[in-house]
């Protein structure tokens, strides 16, 4: 077994995703740095273990995600981007960067080279792959309208895939039905990048994601590449 990370970073700690893997963390007896723009708008983070600071951070920003990472002492075992994928409305849509996750891959990735740790990111759904294409090409599964979103994430997975080899990184992406009123199992079990529609009709916990997350971190056994998280039916 893999030893324990000293300290886990975590950029987007706030939203659903954040919030899952952080409360993960603290259970497993990890200390946490939790990165959100804005620490005033989420006083709650530092209430949910005595291992947990919060930090200012925007990942968008190459100099703000090394004040980060230089802010922590000591080792570093992994760092999270689990940054809310999208919330615009279909009219901010057009014009969207399409170097957005590509600049968010390069930031995360330089801290993992620095700190040799490892990086772990949460996917979105319309990256996986219904036979030779993407999930997003589907217009019933991901509206035309997101389209310019789903093509900067997908220029970000290939900006994982284009690091050097001593970077080891992760996508776990859930499937379409992740979803917070979800019931937690405590059990899941990871795909390929190959959307598996037998498992699609049952929703999946933030917590049961948290959990992927976590064994990933604490016992890696899936390295540089895009892998499903799906609920156990």
């Amino acid at each position: 077994m893999a030893d324990i990370p000293t300290k886990i970073i975590i950029f987007g700690a706030g939203g659903r995703a954040g919030k899952a893997i952080v409360t993960e963390s603290v259970r497993r007896g990890h200390a946490v740095v939790c990165v959100v723009r804005d620490p005033d708008r989420h006083p709650g983070l530092a209430e949910l273990g005595e291992e947990v600071t919060v930090a200012a951070g925007d990942l968008t920003d190459a100099a703000s995600v090394a004040s980060v990472a230089a802010g922590v002492p000591g080792e570093i075992g992994a760092v999270v981007n689990a940054v809310a994928p999208f919330t615009a409305t279909p009219d901010s849509v057009d014009g969207f960067d399409p170097d957005y996750y590509v600049g968010l891959v390069e930031n995360l990735s330089r801290i993992a080279k620095v700190r040799d740790c490892r990086a772990v990111e949460v996917g979105l759904f319309a990256m996986l792959r219904t036979g030779e294409l993407r999930l997003y090409q589907d217009e019933v599964a991901f509206p035309a309208y997101l389209r310019p979103f789903a093509v900067a994430r997908l220029r970000g997975l290939n900006a994982w895939r284009d690091q050097a080899r001593d970077v080891d990184w992760l996508v776990l992406t859930p499937p379409p039905r992740l979803s917070p009123d979800a019931r937690a199992t405590g059990r899941y079990r990871l795909g390929d990048d190959v959307l598996d529609t037998s498992s699609t009709a049952i929703r999946l916990s933030y917590a049961d994601l948290a959990l992927a997350v976590l064994d990933q971190i604490d016992t890696p056994t899936v390295h540089r590449c895009q892998a499903a998280v799906y609920p156990v039916v």
